[in-house]
């Protein structure tokens, strides 16, 4: 297969990708907010990079989407986004 994108990833490799915790991709796949699959006889998961590419591109359209929300865009102007951050 060479340098080419492998087809399945693990959550571990989705975590990275999205620069994130493994529970955090763990629970995106739980909720089916990114649909994932179960193989094996541990059932561990994996996400397709297809899947991976369409849940980043439904993050951008809703964060888009709420940019357009007057009323979220004067929740943003009140806050400080740079302090906010928090341990995900």
């Amino acid at each position: 297969m060479g340098s080419e994108t492998p087809r399945f990833l693990t959550l571990a490799d989705v975590a990275e990708v999205l620069n994130v915790t493994v529970r955090q991709v763990y629970a995106l796949v739980r909720s089916g907010d990114l649909r994932g699959i179960q193989i094996g006889g541990r059932g561990q998961w994996r996400v397709e990079h297809v899947e991976l590419e369409d849940y980043i591109q439904r993050q951008y359209a809703r964060v888009e989407s709420h940019l357009l929300d007057p009323d979220f865009a004067s929740e943003l102007d009140g806050q400080d986004l740079s302090s906010s951050r928090s341990s995900d």
